[in-house]
């Protein structure tokens, strides 16, 4: 099973970017279709970003859109999370993953990676 390795979370002022990466451990990603989720403590992990190999379609949550671009680099093997104008409740551990869209919304299929934490101070 490939490995999910996430990368490029920190600390932040609101109004400050981060870009994230996700890298396939030793292999190409098993999916044409990976996303972003993130996750804080007493919630559950909610969709943030999605992209489709084939043909670059993206999909962003509502809260993200227009400071939010995921990406793919095929060239690294990596898919990306550039984040701008951040704000303090995009604090969260982000995770991405393999992903599949159902009628319900996003999900992700295989493993999580460990994640990255993401805080945003105000």
């Amino acid at each position: 099973q490939v490995q999910l390795v996430e990368s490029g979370g920190g600390l932040v002022q609101a109004g400050g970017s981060l870009r994230l990466s996700c890298a396939a451990s030793g292999r190409t990603f098993s999916s044409d279709t990976m996303g972003w989720f993130r996750q804080t403590p007493g919630k559950e992990r909610a969709f943030v970003a999605a992209i489709s190999r084939r043909g670059g379609n993206t999909y962003y949550a509502d809260s993200v859109k227009g400071r939010f671009a995921i990406s793919w680099d095929n060239s690294e093997n990596t898919v990306h999370l550039q984040m701008n104008s951040l704000k303090p409740e995009d604090t969260a551990l982000y995770y991405c993953a393999a992903v599949i869209r159902h009628l319900s919304g996003w999900r992700n299929i295989g493993s999580w990676g460990q994640g990255t934490q993401v805080t945003v101070s105000s």
